[in-house]
């Protein structure tokens, strides 16, 4: 089972690995140091992937890439609970000098 996930992981394309940037309150803060960029990403992606596409897709240099699951909310409308899917999101620092691509700068 477990060698069935690795390989599908590995076969995720760079536009499957990173769904979008995260533009919030929060990550405004982050992205003020002008190295810091959070995304949204695939649950079975990795570090190691999620750098590799960073790298491929905005051509800028990865010093690291920090990770966290965020679980879905319980949601209800009248009598009915219903779930939303848990999701991951990245927060990818950008080596020292790596300009933010143009068109996160005003995202």
């Amino acid at each position: 089972m477990e060698r069935e996930a690795f390989s599908r992981a590995n076969d995720m394309k760079l536009t499957d690995v990173i769904r979008r940037p995260l533009i919030t309150e929060k990550t405004s803060i982050l992205r003020e140091d002008g190295r810091t960029i959070v995304f949204e990403v695939a649950r079975g992606a990795n570090k190691i992937q999620v750098k590799h596409a960073v790298e491929q897709l905005l051509g800028a240099k990865v010093e690291s890439v920090r990770t966290t699951i965020s679980h879905g909310k319980i949601k209800r409308q009248g009598r009915f609970a219903g779930r939303r899917s848990d999701w991951k999101k990245a927060y990818v620092k950008l080596r020292e000098g790596a300009k933010i691509p143009e068109f996160l700068e005003g995202a």
